[in-house]
């Protein structure tokens, strides 16, 4: 009885785990750029009872006698998938169409990466800093954070679709200034580490980043001015998930009673 009692408390756990990871779902669901998590599932050990069985003539059976002892989380899997985009008409939102991340220059000096393109400007002495809503730097092509001259009417700023920052020359039209948001890109982005603000960090199950502009293997992605991209969470698919959830915690509850039960009528058998 005591295995069922461990097995039922295990389905218990994990099921929690999945209603925890449902309802971070939920909780994002308006926030720019997350990605949908769901909950992965393995099954434990198994105790052979009896390796090879018979019938009650003494003939062997094809199969032996084995009971399962529970489940367990195997992972919380990222769902890397476009989200729809929202124009907000904002002049320095940006939303990535394609498997690019913004990067991000950290307090520490090390760069995060982001889906999250909602960038504002920061005024210092050596010029205005493309920065996030926390203050952190976005970083171009080669690393480095964007800074625009201070003599320059941040109003006039353009960016195409490659994510390059216009400026209207001489004649009137927006011309190139030589600056373009960098965009990077991941073998396995699900192996990303979140931190967070919606920041990313490269681990060995992730695999280094891969710039846009410098690896000619990758689809580019395209960088669409005053739009965001909205979290990929449906949420009737999250409130399934979670009514299923629910039921599963409460059928292993009902296994633990039942266990219970069981386990009282034998300690109550009298010789």
């Amino acid at each position: 009885m005591m295995r069922s009692l461990w097995t039922a408390a295990s389905g218990m756990h994990t099921q929690q785990t999945n209603v925890d990871t449902i309802s971070n779902n939920l909780a994002n669901i308006n926030t720019t750029g997350y990605k949908k998590e769901s909950a992965q599932f393995k099954s434990l050990l198994y105790q052979t009872i009896q390796a090879n069985s018979t019938d009650a003539n003494g003939e062997l059976k094809p199969v032996g006698i084995q009971t399962g002892l529970g489940v367990r989380t195997s992972a919380i899997l990222s769902q890397y998938t476009q989200g729809n985009l929202q124009e907000t008409g904002n002049d320095y939102d940006f939303a990535v169409q394609g498997n690019g991340f913004f990067m991000i220059q950290m307090e520490d000096g090390s760069v995060g990466y982001t889906r999250n393109g909602s960038f504002g400007l920061s005024i210092g002495v050596d010029g205005t800093t493309l920065a996030t809503a926390e203050g952190r730097p976005v970083l171009d092509t080669a690393g480095k954070p964007i800074v625009f001259d201070l003599d320059k009417d941040t109003s006039l700023i353009g960016v195409d679709d490659s994510g390059n920052f216009t400026y209207p020359g001489q004649s009137g039209n927006p011309e190139p200034v030589g600056i373009q948001i960098g965009l990077a890109q991941f073998n396995n982005p699900a192996g990303l580490e979140k931190i967070s603000n919606s920041i990313l960090k490269p681990t060995e199950s992730s695999g280094e980043a891969r710039l846009e502009t410098e690896d000619t293997n990758l689809v580019g992605s395209k960088v669409i001015n005053k739009y965001l991209e909205g979290s990929n969470v449906q949420a009737v698919n999250e409130m399934v998930d979670l009514i299923v959830a629910q039921r599963a915690y409460e059928m292993n509850s009902k296994a633990i009673t039942a266990a219970d039960e069981m386990l009282q009528q034998a300690n109550n058998l009298r010789r």
